[in-house]
């Protein structure tokens, strides 16, 4: 999965753009914001100006500094018909997990992203933590998944499903020799 581009469906220049733009608003320098995500400050200023492909990662460390869904940096996905499937949308790739947001559901307490996830065996992908109150709710459909906390991860088979609060490092790995297909749904709760 690593030789194909970070955001193989986004536009790297929009990305930085919202990034630049989410970050100046929240007035957080960009050393600051580096810092909080554990990125490099080059990294970021790279991202920002569309310069770097960032992984799923670097994506997801900076909107957590930022209190925000990845949506909000990446294009929307198409937004569902009567009927019609949704076959796809952005697609971010990381060390281990490719995650293609379906769509996201925008309520009066939270903001949820549903996310179709596949995790080839043998890599496993650590995340950073998400703010407080962020719970990620994972359904697997194909292959055997090992996601949660750092501290204690979760096992999961076809049929299964996991849930955690994300405001912890966690990590997403496939065991045994098939790829795992799953759906992921983060849940961020609305800042009061």
């Amino acid at each position: 999965m690593n030789s194909r581009p970070a955001l193989s469906d986004c536009d790297p220049i929009e990305v930085g753009r919202r990034v630049r733009g989410l970050r100046e608003a929240q007035g957080v320098s960009l050393s600051q914001l580096a810092k909080r995500a554990g990125i490099g400050k080059a990294t970021l200023s790279g991202v920002e100006n569309g310069r770097r492909n960032p992984t799923l990662e670097t994506l997801w460390a900076i909107t957590a500094q930022l209190g925000v869904p990845i949506g909000a940096i990446l294009d929307e996905p198409p937004k569902p018909e009567d009927g019609l499937p949704i076959s796809h949308g952005p697609v971010v790739h990381g060390t281990a997990v490719e995650a293609t947001l379906l769509e996201t559901f925008e309520e009066a307490d939270a903001v949820i992203e549903l996310f179709r996830m596949l995790i080839p065996p043998g890599t496993t992908q650590r995340s950073q933590p998400h703010r407080a109150g962020v719970s990620e709710h994972i359904t697997v459909f194909r292959g055997r998944l090992v996601a949660g906390p750092v501290s204690g991860p979760f096992t999961a088979g076809p049929g299964d499903h996991l849930t955690w609060v994300a405001d912890v490092p966690h990590l997403y790995r496939a065991e045994g020799p098939d790829t795992v297909e799953a759906s992921l749904l983060i849940r961020y709760p609305r800042a009061r």
